[in-house]
């Protein structure tokens, strides 16, 4: 990109953000609710950020190939850093810091973020590469509707109807039980599963469109990008009546939804930076420039401070806890938040360093 759009990684750097404050509490059994996801049904702040990141990866995309036509050479590089995803992805689920320093093959989790990230990255490039902006539109509501109507609809091998609720009937559920079996979060479900790519691609797509829209010559795309994602969050919420809001599923509604805030939020952030050039949050600017970097690195750190003892009953992370956050005179939850709250000031940091030191790392 030769003119990087500063509210584009300024968005990316307070959704990375966003995710290792949630993903690393003091105490997990003391979390304000807003920092958890949704049990089932329904959306939190939480349940935003992974299709937020996923959004953002779309808009990546746009401006990353925006002058590059299909070739074997493009492929080839396409294929290379979605590998590397994945192959990242996989690393954090083996890897464990004390002997034998692999995870129990037999039960390890095979889908994860990075995982899904990875495909969604290659599948989208891959659209974005050999279709026109109609044609995505179009691949974008066939797998949407389609999504719905398999997931609702299409009865079961021995006849019994689906349901949109946990297992066992339920369509994403049985499909990763049969092809994945014990390498799944829970027995219930996997949060990311096999059929919820699928929609997680269209939720990549809107954000290479969304990609286009900013690159147009249009006027007032502030205003414009407010006005469509609130239309695609109305959209979703209609359709959160018969096909219901759902991070696990990755539902279609929610697909709308997300993608719509993450759509508003962008066109704020664009008129307040880029527009006005009010500039703020240099720190998330440069954490978003180093995204994978950060959140990886953030990832094999928390499972280290999990996985290597210290005393007796303690490790890592619950040494520094206890003995830096919990006081009498603070809340659990408070507590809770003070720990999260440094760990993601401590990677802001690191990616204002590697900002500074001219380092940008590729994955």
């Amino acid at each position: 990109m030769k003119q990087r759009i500063e509210s584009v990684d300024l968005l990316r750097g307070i959704t990375i953000a966003a995710m290792i404050l949630v993903n690393t509490p003091g105490d997990w059994g003391n979390v304000y609710a807003p920092l958890l996801h949704a049990d089932w049904h329904g959306l939190t702040p939480t349940d935003l950020i992974f299709p937020f990141f996923l959004f953002i990866v779309g808009i990546s995309i746009y401006y990353a190939y925006k002058n590059k036509t299909a070739s074997v050479d493009v492929y080839k590089k396409v294929a290379v850093r979605s590998l590397k995803l994945i192959g990242l992805g996989l690393f954090l689920k083996l890897f464990t810091p004390i002997p034998p320093f692999f995870e129990a093959l037999e039960t390890i989790r095979i889908p994860g973020v990075l995982q899904r990230i990875g495909i969604v990255f290659f599948v989208t490039a891959w659209l974005y590469l050999n279709c026109n902006w109609k044609t995505l539109i179009g691949i974008s509501i066939t797998v949407l509707l389609g999504y719905w109507m398999f997931l609702g609809f299409v009865p079961f091998p021995d006849g019994t109807l689906p349901t949109f609720d946990r297992a066992p009937n339920n369509w994403s559920n049985y499909i990763d039980l049969k092809v994945l079996g014990k390498h799944m979060w829970k027995p219930d479900y996997d949060p990311e599963g096999i059929l919820g790519t699928f929609p997680a691609i269209v939720t990549s797509i809107l954000g290479v469109l969304v990609g286009k829209f900013l690159d147009s010559e249009t006027t007032y795309k502030a205003i414009k990008l407010v006005a469509m994602g609130l239309v695609g969050v109305l959209l979703g919420y209609l359709w959160d009546l018969v096909f219901p809001i759902n991070k696990a599923l990755w539902s279609s509604s929610f697909v709308l939804v997300t993608a719509g805030m993450g759509t508003m939020i962008l066109g704020l952030i664009y008129y307040i930076v880029d527009v006005k050039g009010w500039h703020f949050g240099a720190l998330f600017k440069y954490a978003g420039m180093n995204a994978i970097t950060v959140y990886f690195l953030s990832s094999l750190i928390s499972k280290i401070f999990y996985k290597i003892p210290v005393g007796v009953g303690k490790n890592i992370h619950s040494w520094l806890y206890q003995t830096l956050f919990v006081h009498d005179a603070l809340a659990a939850n408070f507590s809770s938040l003070l720990y999260a709250l440094t760990v993601v000031l401590c990677y802001l940091g690191l990616g204002y360093y590697l900002y500074r030191k001219n380092i940008f790392i590729k994955v």
